[in-house]
């Protein structure tokens, strides 16, 4: 015998129990669940996370994410008055019973994705076709959003027991219209603001010009009433100032004539070139001529 056979013998068969070690162990992620396969039949799920053992060679395994999925898609939508949007959307769901949904799906998504996009085409008719564009467009979104999903879910109630999954979310994305329905909607847009913004400046000047005529008027009122308290006060002063003059002229007579004739000078001659052609014996310079006598 030769002597390295035994080896080679030890060898192979330490290869033949690697493989049938590695082919017992499977280990299963907390985020997946496994499908157990008995010659390509199905046999049992597995959603225990951890290390797990089958039959080597005679069993195989499949595993499925069970987080959720994302699918996204876009329609072309009739509104309530019968203009077409272009709508994208974004609808989340999970497999709910792996073994549900590999018997019948096989584990092709895709099976899925074409059941639940029938489901949300329903859901978006249903939703826009009862709502107008101005409904559409003033920002109604969340409210679409939750009717969509209530309607998704509805639609999608016979389907998901069936494959196996359920309906987590499903949202708009973006809306948009056609390039000309967008152009003439905007315009009857911006001309509707321009109506309320001219309604507003209008109403604005209404209340700018009774704000003016009323300060106008109390200015009105406070300029009488002061001048009146002024004449009042002005008639006051010349009452007193003729009782101090009356005074005056009865304490003196001579003195009130001189002041009086003082008075009478300033007045006439303000200016320099002030001329008057009178007769020097006249009353009027009476206190100029007795200036020189001491009388």
């Amino acid at each position: 015998m030769n002597p390295r056979q035994p080896l080679l013998l030890g060898a192979a068969l330490a290869l033949v129990l690697v493989a049938l070690l590695a082919n017992s162990i499977y280990v299963v992620d907390q985020r997946a669940v496994a499908v157990l396969l008995e010659f390509d039949k199905f046999k049992r799920t597995v959603a225990e996370p951890g290390l797990h053992f089958k039959i080597p060679f005679a069993q195989s395994i499949k595993k499925f994410d069970n987080r959720l999925r994302t699918e996204t898609g876009t329609e072309s939508v009739p509104t309530g008055d019968l203009k077409t949007l272009t709508v994208d959307y974004y609808l989340k769901w999970r497999i709910a019973d792996v073994a549900t949904y590999y018997r019948v799906t096989g584990g092709q998504d895709l099976v899925v994705s074409n059941r639940l996009a029938l489901a949300i085409q329903s859901s978006l008719h249903e939703q826009f076709g009862r709502r107008g564009i101005e409904q559409v467009a003033g920002g109604d979104h969340g409210n679409i959003d939750e009717g969509l999903l209530r309607e998704a879910q509805r639609e999608a109630k016979d389907i998901t027991p069936v494959l196996g999954v359920e309906v987590a979310d499903v949202r708009i994305r973006h809306l948009s219209l056609p390039k000309e329905l967008a152009d003439a909607y905007f315009e009857a847009m911006r001309a509707e603001r321009k109506r309320l913004a001219d309604g507003l400046r209008a109403s604005g000047n209404e209340q700018a010009d009774l704000i003016r005529a009323n300060a106008d008027g109390e200015a009105q009122t406070t300029l009488a009433e002061a001048y009146r308290k002024a004449e009042t006060l002005r008639g006051e002063g010349d009452g007193k100032a003729a009782e101090i003059y009356a005074k005056a002229y009865g304490q003196d007579p001579e003195f009130f004539a001189f002041y009086g004739s003082l008075n009478a000078y300033r007045d006439a001659f303000k200016g320099r070139r002030d001329v008057f052609v009178m007769e020097p014996k006249g009353e009027f310079f009476k206190y100029f001529k007795d200036a020189g006598s001491g009388k």
